[in-house]
């Protein structure tokens, strides 16, 4: 049986790793992970695999950046070349980057089979470009891996068969465990952030970087304005992706004194970091489930979401981009009255172990 683990971008390794690690212990498996390159990043080092508990990628495909179109035909193209020449039985794509939708249209066209790790989950929101990679994979996919009871419903309604649909729990909280017993064996004192964490003994962590927050100017200024007035009570720090970086340049933005801005942070010193924040201030979709694993308050400044278990469950509440309730419900979070929250059933660290069970069992 050869599979291919397909990843994109630094966040993909992370739901890929404990498949592999899974993989790993069963010597029937034959699996090459699949880098496309989709994005560039420096913490990917040899250090990054070893965090990982992963080899290294068998093949890369450097497809670099470009428009969504562009891309994705590089993606596409190198992704076929490969599977001539190395055809696999199973082609498994986690989340919803470009390459999950790349690497899934070829395996298909090529009569492969191909797994969605992570598949139902919707927005219903066509603006977001992730909304549109996670629709066209789904519609296409034979296998489809659950993180959560909304995907089974959602893909039901889309006239799945059953026998396809498999709730297995989540791989990003089986990384979460994993990574966290690895932060246990590190000198945290090496990390660039290490003074900030030892000096401020409360802190909140924010992270901003979809397009509808960071480049609309009016939109960013009132969230910074937002980020000022907290800070004034609780120090903040901001690993800042470069486009929002870019932005509040071109916005002539300045954040308040007491916001920490980084750089982009490696997986585990971010951990690091928000596993002991007070809250949490985010746009990012990983880190809403994150924080429910951990009892977290998070602040998500979007509209919608694609992970409504995080709400209605766990520790997460939609934000928008309105003041006025960022700052009421951090309020809550100081006076100690935020939502407990609940761990999501089988997110329990134990999900490749259910997948790797069900490829065996289905024989692909």
């Amino acid at each position: 049986m050869k599979i291919f683990l397909i990843a994109g971008a630094r966040p993909n390794f992370m739901k890929i790793a404990p498949i592999a690690r899974a993989f790993d212990k069963h010597s029937q498996i034959n699996y090459k992970i699949v880098h496309t390159g989709q994005h560039y990043d420096k913490n990917m080092s040899d250090i990054f695999f070893e965090e990982l508990g992963i080899r290294q990628p068998d093949y890369h495909l450097g497809a670099g950046g470009g428009t969504h179109a562009q891309q994705t035909a590089k993606i596409m193209i190198g992704f076929e070349e490969i599977c001539e020449n190395d055809r696999p039985n199973l082609v498994i794509v986690v989340g919803d980057v470009n390459s999950t939708l790349a690497c899934s249209i070829v395996a298909k066209k090529m009569h492969i089979k191909v797994a969605h790790v992570e598949a139902g989950l919707r927005s219903f929101d066509l603006s977001m470009p992730e909304e549109i990679n996670r629709m066209v994979t789904d519609s296409i996919s034979d296998l489809f891996f659950i993180t959560e009871a909304q995907g089974m419903t959602n893909l039901l309604k889309e006239g799945k068969s059953p026998e396809s649909l498999h709730f297995v729990g989540h791989v990003m909280i089986d990384n979460l465990f994993y990574q966290l017993e690895k932060l246990k064996e590190i000198d945290t004192a090496r990390f660039p952030t290490f003074q900030f964490k030892k000096t401020q003994k409360a802190y909140g962590v924010v992270t901003l970087h979809r397009p509808s927050n960071v480049d609309n100017k009016q939109s960013l200024e009132t969230i910074f304005e937002t980020l000022t007035q907290i800070s004034k009570t609780l120090p903040l720090i901001f690993p800042i992706h470069p486009r929002t970086r870019k932005n509040m340049e071109a916005f002539n933005i300045t954040p308040g004194s007491n916001i920490e801005l980084t750089e982009p942070l490696s997986y585990m010193e971010f951990l690091n970091l928000w596993k002991d924040a007070e809250f949490a201030l985010t746009d990012s979709g990983g880190l809403q489930e994150e924080t429910t694993a951990l009892g977290i308050p998070c602040l998500t400044i979007r509209n919608n979401t694609e992970r409504p278990i995080t709400v209605t469950q766990g520790t997460n509440e939609l934000m928008g981009t309105s003041r006025e309730k960022i700052l009421g419900s951090f309020k809550k979070i100081m006076n100690n009255d935020w939502k407990t929250g609940q761990r999501p059933k089988l997110w329990d660290g134990n999900t490749a172990e259910r997948i790797v069970a069900l490829i065996f069992r289905l024989r692909w």
